[in-house]
């Protein structure tokens, strides 16, 4: 099978590497496609072939495309193939259908139980629950970082790693209001900062950021993509309504969030800044345990390590049945969107 992985923004290049590796064991034929605008620095691995040329693409001709993102080009031919970019389900984005793709693989049974309602409802996709590939990448790489954590500690004289990892959405970010209290978090608690923020988070906030790190003695600025292993070494992640937030529940790490519309009980949550002192020392002592084991059972069980395979299963199934398409049937509108973004390709003519 031809595999395309789109790879629109950095973040998505951690999401999609499950799946090279994967398709690698297979024997499939895999091009990523890197959106340069975004990712005019990605990382060179030995085994990955990618161009930034979307005509390279188009001709490669691929059967399945997998997109952890909203918007795939519909003129491309093959499967177009929603895996997501995170668990952030209150955000009204996540359920928002705009006819781009074929086929969704859903997280777990919450995700999977809403999105089967709305393939009825629309009647142009299909849904399957395989899990989310970054799970594949944690089950690998559970321990990996044990060492580094410890040296970390050691490095800085502290007993704790605490992750700040915010969303870049303006309305619901918490990047104007902690400022503050992340430096008297450092100062008055035994814990190592590290900061995290998503590529995509305005310039004017990264420049606050990094000269926290720079200012502050036991924080550290973190400039690379890799949240998941960030989320392994730390003890307790502070964000918002960031999908971080779920991916720390998920790997069944205490999270303090500041403004998270949905908490309700489920994870400690705070809405004055003031008050991050003391939801991180409720989040320390783990009383919400037993509401993580929920969270993982509703959203995503499948921790196996066979996320990826099950992809890549459910694409070829959906061959098998229901064959290669061409290109995505759109509406004019969308159809623009498509070329305003990505551009225009020579198609091949028959």
């Amino acid at each position: 099978m031809r595999i395309a992985l789109f790879c629109e923004q950095k973040y998505a290049i951690s999401i999609l590497f499950p799946l090279q590796e994967e398709a690698a064991k297979g024997g499939h034929d895999v091009l990523w496609f890197v959106d340069a605008r975004n990712i005019p620095d990605f990382p060179r691995h030995d085994e990955v072939v990618f161009t930034n040329d979307m005509q390279t693409l188009y001709d490669f001709s691929p059967e399945a495309i997998f997109v952890p993102g909203n918007i795939v080009p519909y003129y491309l031919p093959g499967v177009k193939i929603e895996i997501f970019h995170g668990y952030a389900a209150e955000k009204k984005g996540h359920w928002i259908i705009r006819h781009y793709l074929d086929l969704y693989l859903t997280q777990g049974p919450y995700f999977t139980e809403r999105f089967r309602r709305l393939a009825v409802r629309h009647g142009d996709f299909e849904v399957v629950e395989t899990g989310w590939t970054r799970q594949d990448w944690i089950h690998q790489h559970l321990h990996d970082f044990d060492a580094e954590r410890q040296q970390l500690l050691r490095d800085h004289g502290r007993r704790q790693v605490a992750l700040y990892a915010p969303t870049f959405s303006p309305s619901l970010t918490s990047l104007p209001f902690l400022e503050g209290s992340l430096r008297r978090l450092v100062a008055e608690r035994d814990v190592l900062l590290l900061i995290k923020l998503h590529p995509l988070t305005r310039p004017e906030w990264v420049e606050a950021y990094r000269r926290l790190a720079g200012e502050v003695e036991h924080a550290v600025w973190i400039d690379d993509h890799a949240l998941a292993k960030y989320i392994l070494i730390s003890d307790v992640v502070i964000s918002d309504t960031s999908s971080a937030l779920y991916e720390a529940l998920l790997a069944d790490k205490p999270v303090v969030a500041f403004n998270n519309a949905v908490a309700a009980g489920r994870w400690m949550n705070f809405t004055d800044a003031d008050a991050l002192l003391d939801a991180f020392d409720g989040a320390s002592s783990d009383a919400f345990a037993l509401q993580r084991q929920q969270l993982i059972a509703a959203y995503d069980p499948h921790r196996d390590g066979l996320v990826s395979r099950r992809m890549i299963e459910a694409a070829a199934d959906y061959i098998a049945r229901r064959g290669v398409p061409k290109e995505r049937k759109l509406n004019p509108w969308r159809r623009y969107q498509c070329i305003k973004k990505f551009g225009k390709i020579k198609k091949r003519k028959g």
